[in-house]
């Protein structure tokens, strides 16, 4: 692999995105921006009572006028989730991971075998883009290799057209956790949810860094800016930035100190 710069854009192929390093987070709106927000059980792998279980959201974000489209999270019935894409005259350029953790990527877990990365690669050859933290967790859960990857650092950001995504690196949940700013809304996998956040309790998994994520991180995101998790967790399946800090128990710690009492166990 050629050697990155993060000062200025790297030029693809068509279809792929491209990504650059920023220092200053940013969110806007337009016209051209394609967003979908999808429930598994609902609407996609609707005869998997497992996906149903975990009601992971899986997320599309593209150009409308570019027509490219990336995927956040395909896990379950990714055949289905393309079919999506399809009939909504979008051309998939990429696959945005937020951590390596089956329900998300695929994989094994708890006796069941979870569709994903690899058997969308199987479908439909694309770049899977993970922070470099979560790479070989990654390719250890999901089978693919390391072409299959994209690596990032901290404060990359890809275009997908002509539409700019930040990469925000926010472990805790897991080493390499991301999650994703674009235009007023921010993607937060399992790092945030309405009401709480990922687990820290599991292997690899970091309460101190959680707590960074949350109140270093994130708190450079806007109030208005629109957050959508990784599960629905909660009644609502979104909800402002601005609300979630005002409602959700994790912003109440004042120090790092008061977080570990809470969350340190």
């Amino acid at each position: 692999m050629m050697p990155r710069s993060h000062n200025k854009a790297t030029r693809l192929l068509p279809n792929q995105p491209r990504f650059l390093h920023v220092g200053t987070l940013t969110a806007m709106t337009s016209d051209r921006f394609y967003f979908r927000q999808l429930l598994s059980g609902r609407d996609f792998a609707t005869d998997d009572s497992m996906a149903a279980q975990m009601a992971n959201f899986v997320y599309l974000i593209g150009d409308r006028e570019t027509r490219d489209a990336v995927i956040v999270d395909p896990a379950y019935g990714v055949a289905d989730i393309l079919g999506i894409l399809d009939r909504d005259g979008m051309n998939l350029s990429g696959v945005l991971a937020s951590h390596y953790h089956s329900d998300h990527v695929g994989g094994s877990m708890m006796g069941h075998t979870i569709e994903g990365v690899r058997e969308l690669l199987d479908l439909k050859g694309t770049k899977i883009h993970v922070q470099a933290e979560e790479a070989e967790l990654v390719k250890k859960v999901t089978e693919v290799s390391d072409g299959d990857l994209q690596v990032h650092a901290p404060g990359d950001q890809i275009f997908v057209g002509e539409i700019p995504i930040s990469l925000l690196h926010t472990p805790g949940h897991t080493p390499g956790s991301q999650c994703f700013l674009v235009e007023g809304t921010l993607v937060a996998g399992d790092t945030l949810f309405l009401e709480g956040c990922g687990r820290t309790d599991l292997p690899g998994s970091d309460a101190a860094a959680m707590y960074h994520s949350i109140h270093h991180t994130l708190s450079k995101v806007p109030d208005d800016t629109v957050l959508f998790p990784g599960h629905r967790y909660s009644f609502h399946s979104s909800a402002t930035m601005g609300m979630t800090r005002e409602m959700n128990y994790v912003f109440k710690p004042d120090s790092e100190e008061q977080w570990m009492m809470m969350f340190g166990q």
